[in-house]
């Protein structure tokens, strides 16, 4: 036998009617597959299921934790400062934090390979199929292209098929497709060869799941060729580009290598003319590389990251990599998901029209909460029950209280709708299922577009005595197909109206409300006399459709969350902008676009896929940035949609819950997962997942992005502050003969970079945004993280810490201290550079506000931090073993002050430098002294 067709992608079965997909499929419908002949196809197509990469060791992950360039330096320097000198302090400070920062990207990374094992686990399910001639049970990952397999409401389609037979068959393939409805399947052939997933009426699609009727198909592809194993490719072939700050501390420590490599340079350049020996210079090189090389960066910046992930998760943002976090902070585009996303993934009546009279509906979701009103006045609409006895009798779906609190529906979203709208409009949908007992139905078929159910009358209405009424029949559906059946329109009051009278007016408003993006049904009833009924009993229940009393016309959408509405405003004052992706129509997709009020001035640009499979790349991207609602899309045009996005230089977020949005997650920026409502697979490709899916959440997550990125900024000024100030006074020291060219020893450069890099530069981490901070434009993506602004303020503190522990050291009182005794000076000018630092710490905080603000008062960590330096540097100054161990001497009070005083320049200095900036922009203290949004507030 020869190839499967099956395998060749270019098939259209949707296209083929089903006795053709049996012929080319080599099939017999009645008989299935032999089970020689599935063995066949199992070694020709393989099973079931999707392909797995060979997982990477162990070992190479933590390997690989030691490639970055600033720890490779740093261990470096541990081993040459070992060998020259045999000690230990250095090397063991050094690799310490390497290990800390290596264990902390381990950990962070064994989360993030698990997207293919979720969705594998998916297919683990098992199905009837048809096997020599009867119905067997197998697991899904044995089926083969061309088993039968039959499915029943509840079940999940196991392989991607074309539909044999399909008995009121509905399946739910939002997922797959983001259609916010069950799609309706029937059996007849598609003719468009370019249809998309959602309008393959005759085919049926691996991982979606029947809501109603039955069905049976005929397997077209399996594993790896359906289409989610297309997706599960994508996903697998998306690369995960560094985040933004992964590639600032990249190229900031090719600049710190550079600033390292000229410093030790210089100095072993000039005390070897000044005649020093090669081993003092050696350690003293090594010291020095130390010293530039901020090695509590890593540290550093993986606390603050931890600290920003602990914060957002106490938010409902649940952050799976540290590094990813601070992407939101430049964030330029978030790409978003409509359904269950931007919308509460719950059909909502939200208009009704009885006898052309318009009525609102309050109340969104399924819960009981909200009324009808008239629109005209406001006031509640007269309501009479046989309106809504079709919307709670015609009808299979139930809404209960979850023990969540919230409300859930069993069965048809559409009809879940209309059983809420029964109960909003006083109906006691529970107690009328009691009271009418169904006796027979119509079920819903696409051929004539609706759904009939006929009900004994109950006790207690006159209907039930009355000999002209045997039943009565309540009927929802098309609007088209309800109104050529009517014999009359109810109208507002009761009473009933001409059909010819209203018919316009229906029409009318059938119309305006589709082109609102709404879904709209009618409800209707008959009451059928004894004899009518009999007749029926022998003959088609559908002949007794007709000469019906046309109820009322239902708009029904899926509803706009209320915070996104707020959520996106936010983030467009932030210069943020937000792209609604989704599977729905373009009208319904641009209607819900406006209400969220995406678009300028309320002028929203939808595409459609067609729209975008007729652009070229370079097209694309021309347009791209003026469309607000991409719809009817594939997962393959989300993919293309972010690459496009990235390319013209955006930083992309993309939010989803269905399988479809995994691969563009994993090629975005930041992929965001729904936590309630995503997929194992959404969650698993993303890089953060909202707990409570709530978009809101997301313009949170930027604050907290935003505020990470300032406060790492600060960490990095300050520390490089210390690094140029040390490198200043040691290439000082030894040009000018100062303190003998050695102002510091090794332990005592160690010390300064352990007590203030550590928990002081920690605590900056802690430090809340300012009050501006979601005012600003996104940074650019190619912005430094040290900007010619900032190394000017680094240079500037540098130079002022410097001169001043230089005139200090030379000026502070000489005495000639015997051999092995500390000095005065030497003792003063170590104390000095602490202090230096101290005040420094506080400059970093703002990069132009002052010192003296509010603001600066509510870190309670870094004061604290800042309390126990002080405590520990008097101790070091004036404890014995210590002093001995750092070669220092005790000093008076009047020496402290001088310490202080010198020390504290660098903030009136820089205090000076910052009026200067704020009267050139123009800017005033009264925005700044604002309080930050509770939002930033510190847990």
């Amino acid at each position: 036998m020869t190839t499967t067709p099956a395998t060749d992608d270019a098939v259209a079965y949707h296209q083929m009617p089903g006795e053709d997909v049996l012929d080319l499929l080599d099939v017999h419908r009645s008989e299935g597959l032999s089970s020689a002949e599935v063995e066949r196809r199992r070694a020709e197509h393989g099973p079931n299921e999707l392909d797995e990469e060979p997982p990477v060791p162990a070992w190479r992950r933590l390997v690989a934790q030691f490639r970055d360039l600033l720890i490779l330096i740093l261990l470096a320097a541990a081993v040459i400062s070992f060998v020259v000198s045999g000690e230990l302090k250095t090397p063991i400070v050094v690799l310490v934090v390497v290990v800390l920062n290596a264990v902390i990207g381990f950990v962070q990374e064994n989360r993030a390979a698990a997207s293919l094992d979720a969705l594998r686990k998916m297919l683990v399910i098992e199905v009837r199929t048809r096997r020599d001639g009867e119905w067997r049970t197998v697991r899904a990952e044995e089926l083969v292209p061309g088993d039968i397999v039959a499915l029943e409401a509840g079940d999940r389609v196991p392989a991607d098929g074309r539909l044999l037979t399909a008995v009121q068959l509905e399946i739910e393939e939002s997922a797959l497709t983001g259609e916010s409805v069950p799609a309706t399947k029937d059996t007849a052939p598609v003719d468009d060869p370019d249809a998309g997933l959602g309008d393959r009426d005759g085919m049926a699609f691996m991982h979606t799941t029947v809501t109603r009727g039955r069905a049976e198909l005929v397997v077209t592809a399996t594993g790896m060729r359906t289409e989610i194993g297309r997706i599960a490719g994508m996903l697998g072939s998306a690369t995960a580009e560094k985040t933004p700050l992964q590639r600032q501390l990249d190229g900031l420590a090719h600049s710190l290598a550079r600033l390292a490599g000229v410093i030790v340079a210089l100095v072993v350049a000039i005390g070897l003319l000044r005649g020093q020996s090669l081993t003092d210079l050696m350690l003293t090189a090594v010291a020095l590389a130390v010293a530039s090389i901020p090695e509590g960066l890593p540290a550093v910046t993986a606390v603050t990251l931890a600290i920003g992930v602990s914060q957002m998760a106490q938010r409902n943002a649940i952050v799976k990599r540290l590094a990813s976090v601070e992407t939101l902070g430049c964030t330029s585009v978030i790409c978003s998901d409509k359904t269950g996303t931007l919308t509460l993934n719950q059909m909502t009546a939200v208009e009704l029209i009885v006898g052309g009279e318009r009525m609102t509906v309050e109340g969104t979701g399924y819960g009981p909460d909200g009324s009808v009103h008239r629109e005209a006045d406001g006031d509640p609409a007269p309501w009479f029950e046989d309106v809504l006895l079709p919307m709670a009798l015609c009808n299979d779906a139930t809404v209960r209280p979850a023990d969540d609190g919230h409300w859930e529906l069993v069965g048809d979203p559409t009809e879940g709708a209309l059983v809420t709208l029964a109960g909003k409009g006083g109906c006691d949908v529970d107690e009328a299922r009691r009271d009418w007992p169904r006796v027979a139905e119509v079920p819903f078929d696409s051929a004539h577009k609706l759904m009939a159910t006929f009900h004994r009358p109950p006790a207690h209405d006159p209907r039930h005595d009355d000999d002209a009424v045997e039943v009565r029949m309540f009927v929802k559906g098309a609007p088209d197909a309800l109104l050529e059946r009517a014999r009359c329109v109810a109208g507002p009051g009761g009473e009933l109206l001409d059909v010819a009278e209203v018919e316009d007016r229906v029409h009318e408003h059938n119309e305006r409300l589709a082109a609102g993006g709404m879904r709209v049904l009618a409800v209707g009833w008959r009451d059928i006399p004894p004899d009518e009924w009999r007749e029926a009993d022998e003959g088609d229940p559908m002949d007794l459709v007709r000469d019906i009393t046309f109820g009322a016309l239902v708009g029904i959408v899926d509803p706009a969350r209320p915070e996104a509405t707020a959520a996106i405003a936010e983030a467009r004052s932030a210069g943020i902008e937000v792209k609604m992706i989704t599977g729905d129509h373009a009208v319904t997709a641009a209607s819900i676009g406006s209400t969220l009020g995406l678009g300028r001035e309320g002028d929203v640009v939808a595409v459609t896929g067609r729209d975008l499979d007729a652009m070229s790349d370079e097209e694309l991207a021309e347009r791209i940035d003026d469309i607000d609602v991409f719809a009817r899309v594939s997962p393959s045009h989300k993919m293309r949609l972010v690459t496009v996005l990235q390319g013209r230089g955006h930083v992309v977020a993309m939010t989803g819950d269905g399988v479809n949005d995994a691969p563009a997650l994993r090629q975005a920026d930041m992929g965001i997962a729904m936590g309630i409502t995503g997929t194992e697979v959404t969650k698993d490709a993303a890089t953060m997942v909202l707990a409570d899916d709530n978009f809101a959440t997301i313009v949170e997550a930027v604050r907290r992005g935003r505020t990470i990125y300032d406060n790492i900024v600060k960490f990095v000024r300050f520390q490089l502050s210390t690094t140029l100030g040390f490198a200043t006074v040691f290439l000082a020291a030894a040009v000018l003969g100062i303190a003998s060219g050695k102002p510091f020893t090794a332990i005592a450069i160690l010390w300064v970079n352990v007590i203030m890099d550590g928990p002081p530069a920690m605590a900056l981490g802690l430090d809340r945004g300012d009050a501006e901070i979601m005012d600003r434009s996104p940074r650019p993506l190619d912005e430094r993280i040290l900007t010619r602004e900032r190394w000017i303020a680094v240079g500037f503190a540098a130079a002022i810490m410097a001169v001043g522990t230089l005139a200090v050291l030379e000026l502070a009182p000489g005495e000639d201290p015997r051999a092995g005794v500390a000095s005065v000076a030497g003792t003063m000018g170590f104390n000095t550079f602490v202090l230096f630092q101290f005040f420094n710490i506080l400059n970093v905080r703002s990069e132009r506000l002052s010192v003296f603000h509010r603001q600066t008062f509510r870190n309670r960590w870094l004061w604290t931090a800042l309390a126990g330096v002080l405590a520990l540097q008097v101790a070091v100054t004036h404890v014995g073993v210590l002093q001995r161990l750092f070669d220092l001497t005790s000093l008076d009070l009047t020496q402290w002050g001088v310490c202080i005083a010198v020390a504290s320049s660098v903030l009136w200095a820089e205090e000076l430098r910052k009026l200067v900036l704020r009267a050139r922009r123009g800017d005033t203290e009264a925005d700044d002294t604002a309080a930050p949004p509770a939002a930033t507030l510190e847990a």
